[in-house]
């Protein structure tokens, strides 16, 4: 197959907006497989928290990177990168010269397209004790052997904290030292589609498919992982607020509502995100005739 014809569509969007329906409804019309840019939605353990694409969703269509891994297998952006671009050039690209990227987390979306600085490999002991370090305990830490990155993180994203701080210890450099930005050539090109609706549509869309996760049994299943809170994986928003009110700290009905809080905020830094590339041509979720047409003229 000429390299050059390989295309990888890249669906993105905030938490919530529709990104797994759309993929669903464009993976079909083009008869290709899905990859998945999803952090959370890779381990078996998270189904319902992550909103993983349902059985009825994934009928027909081959997804990668949906429930393959466990929460207990240390798992960064970098190994996706490996492991993701092994499996296109493969077996995806080789049955397919079409293939689709549906995104939810952007740090997974970049090392694939434009590659991830040569880190330091994750140390699995030195990995548990700082997945037991408290937050504010890392920040502290990241201020003081990297002041330049500590002012750049979203301190509120414990994975990205805790990477920097492994990698500052581990190199004994600042990791804004070690990251070049320097973009990989790919054997592919990308065609980026990304979604969006008016903000209020999308807090409220938010908001449902939380009361819906947790109709769905998220209050069993987090309380079937408390035991493991400490793990990387479940530094994350629909769990940590849950962790917390099995602690006792606040009542379901304030964790409900604090899942509901982050998620809006998550889904507001995740478009600030995404905003900057001017590559994304923007759509709203239900416009899929619109992304196909959009796609169609760039394969």
């Amino acid at each position: 197959m000429n390299r050059a014809a390989r295309r990888l569509i890249v669906v993105q969007g905030p938490t919530g907006v529709g990104k797994t329906a759309a993929g669903v409804v464009l993976a079909r019309h083009y008869g290709v497989p899905v990859l998945s840019a999803d952090s959370r939605q890779l381990y078996r353990e998270m189904a319902v928290g992550t909103a993983v694409p349902t059985v009825a969703e994934r009928q027909g269509v081959p997804h990668y990177f949906i429930q393959n891994k466990s929460i207990r297998e240390p798992f960064t952006a970098g190994d996706y990168e490996r492991e993701a671009l092994a499996l296109l050039d493969t077996e995806l690209f080789p049955e397919s010269p079409t293939v689709l990227l549906v995104g939810g987390s952007g740090l997974y979306v970049n090392a694939l397209l434009e590659g991830f600085d040569d880190l330091p490999e994750s140390d699995p002991a030195l990995r548990a004790e700082l997945c037991s370090t408290p937050l504010s305990e890392l920040l502290s830490e990241l201020e003081r052997l990297d002041p330049e990155y500590y002012e750049a993180v979203d301190r509120q994203n414990p994975q990205r904290v805790l990477r920097a701080v492994e990698v500052c210890r581990l190199s004994g450099r600042p990791y804004s030292a070690l990251r070049s930005g320097a973009v990989k050539r790919r054997n592919f090109t990308p065609v980026k589609i990304g979604l969006d609706l008016p903000r209020e549509e999308l807090y409220r869309r938010i908001d449902r498919r939380v009361d819906e996760m947790v109709a769905a049994g998220l209050v069993a299943e987090a309380e079937g992982l408390y035991p493991q809170r400490h793990l990387s994986a479940l530094q994350t928003v629909g769990y940590r607020e849950l962790f917390d009110h099995f602690d006792g700290s606040c009542s379901l009905v304030e964790a409900v509502e604090r899942i509901k809080r982050n998620s809006r905020r998550y889904a507001k830094r995740q478009l600030t995100w995404l905003r900057r590339d001017p590559q994304i041509r923007w759509f709203a979720p239900g416009d899929t005739e619109g992304m196909i047409a959009y796609i169609d003229g760039n394969l």
